[in-house]
């Protein structure tokens, strides 16, 4: 009959003529609307970060080792480097090595001014060496920093995203086996926001500090440069959610 409805009938898998604009119209506007949802989401998530491994094969440096607060090699063109192990562990360095040459073949990861050889060996070996003293550390005074702890290997480009609530766990259980914990912060500091992060003296990362990995947190402590590297030295009594 004229200017009557289509009436939908489920089992006959017709729609009527009539309706098809309308179910369209509002399948087209679902569509449009999870994607918009879709890129506003992804618009929040943190940027994973240009973390890379620069060395394509395994290649071997050599340098002077120091083991405190983490082992670190002191090349002979004035770059420190932090080291790490494979997995979530950190490379065993005989203390009876600290002071003297030593070699370690591994991956190198770089992610800024933030470099780490990641071993492929879990020990660092004698060697010769060019470098014939570690540098003198240079003090950079007293700061109030705000950032986030992450681990310096997954933020260096070991995994992406390396910072950040996804990947507290991980960085908490790589901390807590010895790779050595950085300090990412949203301030330079002698020209670095990538640095370090140790307690007092010679003393690894206080302990008090391990449940605010991948939190946004501020602290006070002293900084100070060796090499290249910036060790910040952070007081664990003045840490606060900023």
């Amino acid at each position: 009959m004229s200017g009557e409805r289509g009436f939908f009938v489920g089992w006959s898998g017709r729609l009527p003529s009539d309706q098809r604009g309308l179910v369209l119209s509002v399948v087209a506007a679902a569509l449009a609307g999870f994607a918009g949802l879709a890129l506003a989401l992804s618009a929040t998530i943190d940027d994973p970060g240009g973390g890379t491994a620069y060395w394509e094969q395994e290649g071997t440096v050599e340098g002077v080792l120091t083991v405190r607060p983490y082992p670190l090699m002191h090349l002979a063109s004035g770059h420190t480097l932090m080291m790490s192990g494979l997995g979530k562990s950190g490379v065993d360095a005989d203390p009876a090595l600290d002071g003297t040459g030593v070699a370690a073949s591994g991956f190198m990861l770089k992610r800024g001014t933030l470099d780490m050889l990641q071993s492929s060996k879990p020990e660092v070996t004698a060697a010769g060496s060019t470098l014939r003293s570690v540098p003198a550390p240079v003090s950079l005074g007293r700061w109030r920093l705000t950032g986030e702890i992450c681990d310096g290997k997954c933020y260096a480009g070991a995994m992406r995203p390396g910072a950040g609530l996804a990947h507290k766990a991980c960085a908490s259980f790589c901390i807590l086996g010895g790779v050595p914990p950085v300090f990412v912060s949203t301030a330079a500091v002698g020209g670095s926001a990538f640095m370090l992060i140790a307690g007092d003296g010679d003393a690894a990362m206080p302990d008090a500090l391990r449940n605010l990995i991948g939190v946004r947190i501020a602290l006070d402590g002293d900084a100070e440069r060796v090499g290249d590297l910036v060790i910040f030295h952070a007081d664990a009594k003045t840490v606060r959610l900023p």
